[in-house]
């Protein structure tokens, strides 16, 4: 009978019959709920520093894979510049052959006139010999 005068003041007996102001079902789904509380805050914990590993690595990946771009950009870039100076070096090719093209078809027509003018010199001196 003395716990209920006690309990109408708001005061209330534990387990160990200690003097406590909330009820002790009340104090216990407290001490559970703070229980909860330090659980969830270590596992808050745990997944910030796994979330914080996992974006470190996300970043190193993402720096691995600018890295790889610049050089795939660089590798193009000399692609390109290897391919016009192929291009150019293919161009002074084609205009060196037209150039050796047309030294031939003027040896070629300077043969035929020197061929002409030996045949005619022969045929003097044939000429003169049959003359003596």
């Amino acid at each position: 009978m003395a716990k209920e005068p006690l309990s109408e003041a708001g005061l209330h007996f534990d387990e160990l019959n200690k003097l406590r102001i909330l009820e002790p079902d009340v104090g216990q789904k407290t001490t559970e709920l703070k229980e909860e509380c330090r659980d969830f805050v270590d596992k808050i914990s745990q997944f910030q520093k796994i979330v914080g590993g996992l974006i470190e690595m996300v970043d190193e990946l993402a720096r691995e894979a600018e890295k790889e771009k610049m050089k795939a950009i660089g590798a193009r870039n000399l692609l390109k510049s290897v391919a016009k100076q192929r291009e150019a070096q293919q161009q002074q090719l084609q205009a060196l052959i037209a150039e050796k093209k047309m030294q031939l078809e003027r040896y070629r027509i300077e043969y035929e006139a020197l061929s002409k003018v030996e045949a005619e010199q022969n045929e003097f001196i044939d000429q003169f010999i049959l003359q003596k």
